[in-house]
């Protein structure tokens, strides 16, 4: 791998993918303070990604940094740069704050500073709180430090709006209750990895029995806030649709984890969760930018700030 594929494999960029392709999905959901749909300007739309991809790409490279002796032990993450020695710790430390502080200057003189102080807090989250210690200390890890990630809608939301609404909270809080389910399934592949490795994620401390049923029950947890956005008028019955199809399709993944037909069931279900979400905010998209702006739901959360 050349030196530049060796940076750019510090981002994770299928995981910062995702989460750029969230806030993204947050712009083009943002509304003001009436309701009304607003469209983000080239100018938002531009520097918001850009700096919102520029922190992610920051906390990956910190995790890298942090994570680099678990990294050389787990089959997983053992090819990673600074695990087989191909980038020196001070290297990517230097990265990753490049990242980070340029990443704060767009946000902070190009889009607004609202945005910028919750990236931050999200990148501090992400890489000082879950991965220096939550990853270490509690098995309960990806719920809490979950947060930080839940956070990119909410983001570009914020790059667009410059305030904070109730409904980019709510995209928050779908993203917040799906990753355990999301990254447990991963986890209970991984198990001999996580263990090796001495990290307490919830299969290695309480068994993958124990695990599967917290799947289930966050999948359904899922399946009812996601009915949110319906219910408080952010969207329609296209999302409606989408919402209730999709989850039936999650709820059956966690309900045959239980009693799984072989070992790679685990992973089916990951890479199932990566297009739930995908198709559910392109449901919440589609719905946005379909449905009459004339018809006003009779019931709607109004601002925060």
């Amino acid at each position: 791998m050349s030196i530049l594929g060796q940076y750019y494999e510090l981002t994770k960029p299928r995981v910062v993918a995702l989460l750029v392709f969230c806030a993204v999905i947050g712009m083009f959901l943002a509304v003001d303070a009436s309701g009304q749909r607003v469209l983000p300007t080239w100018h938002a739309a531009v520097f918001g990604t850009l700096g919102i991809w520029l922190a992610s790409a920051s906390a990956a490279a910190f995790n890298h940094l942090i994570d680099q002796r678990i990294d050389k032990i787990m089959a997983r993450t053992s090819h990673r740069p600074l695990a087989t020695g191909q980038l020196t710790s001070m290297q990517v430390f230097v990265f990753a704050m490049t990242l980070g502080i340029v990443s704060m200057l767009v946000l902070v003189f190009l889009v607004n500073m609202l945005t910028a102080v919750l990236t931050f807090f999200s990148l501090i989250g992400y890489a000082v709180i879950y991965t220096a210690y939550l990853k270490r200390a509690t098995p309960q890890n990806i719920v809490i430090g979950g947060l930080a990630g839940a956070a990119p809608p909410m983001l570009g939301w914020t790059a667009v709006t410059g305030s904070l609404h109730p409904y980019a909270l709510q995209l928050l809080l779908i993203i917040f209750v799906w990753t355990p389910p999301h990254f447990w399934a991963l986890a209970i592949f991984r198990v001999d990895d996580y263990s090796r490795a001495q990290v307490p994620m919830l299969p290695v401390t309480h068994g993958v029995v124990y695990t599967r049923w917290h799947i289930l029950f966050y999948t359904i947890l899922l399946c009812v806030v996601t009915l949110l956005p319906f219910f408080t008028g952010m969207s329609g019955l296209i999302y409606l649709f989408g919402a209730v199809i999709l989850g039936a399709g999650f709820l059956w993944y966690a309900i045959r984890m239980l009693n799984p037909p072989d070992e790679l069931f685990a992973m089916k279900m990951f890479n199932y969760s990566i297009v739930y979400l995908m198709v559910l905010f392109a449901f919440l998209l589609a719905d946005h930018w379909l449905i009459d702006p004339m018809v006003q739901p009779a019931f709607r959360l109004d601002p925060v700030v």
